[in-house]
């Protein structure tokens, strides 16, 4: 498991950054960086269960990852854990190919900074999607800064 770094300033308080991030319709537009349709179904609220999902390429379902929301600072941070992945619909905690996984975490800080925000993302993953990762979350960060700004 390696963790990757990524950061943003978003010329915008840390509240309405907070707020664009997480609220249902603007995290549809910034994760479509990943995956167009991508939406999670589930509570930000700590100690929450929260499926991240997107549909397969092929159109054979829904893909994606079940985790649970660790921690919840309100404004400052979150910590989200992966428990398993969904692959056409049906989860999976437990097979040989999500050992790998479960227990990876994302974390989001938020710091406020002359009037702006400062995000940074930590995100632990397996060594096969860094570099899709190295190229989607610039991606994402870039809208979540355009959507935030607005």
């Amino acid at each position: 498991m390696q963790t990757l770094h990524f950061s943003v300033h978003i010329n915008a308080p840390v509240e309405k950054v907070w707020d664009t991030m997480l609220a249902d319709a603007t995290y549809r537009q910034w994760t479509a960086a990943f995956c167009p349709g991508s939406h999670y179904r589930g509570s930000w609220e700590q100690g929450s269960e929260i499926r991240f999902i997107g549909p397969n390429p092929d159109g054979s379902g829904n893909g994606g990852v079940v985790s649970c929301i660790r921690e919840n600072r309100l404004h400052e941070f979150i910590s989200v854990e992966h428990l398993g992945l969904i692959e056409n619909d049906v989860e999976d905690t437990t097979s040989e190919k999500v050992k790998g996984w479960v227990g990876a975490h994302e974390n989001y800080t938020f710091t406020a900074v002359d009037g702006g925000t400062d995000l940074q993302i930590d995100t632990d993953t397996e060594e096969s999607f860094v570099a899709m990762f190295n190229d989607m979350w610039p991606k994402a960060l870039h809208a979540l800064k355009e959507l935030a700004e607005k």
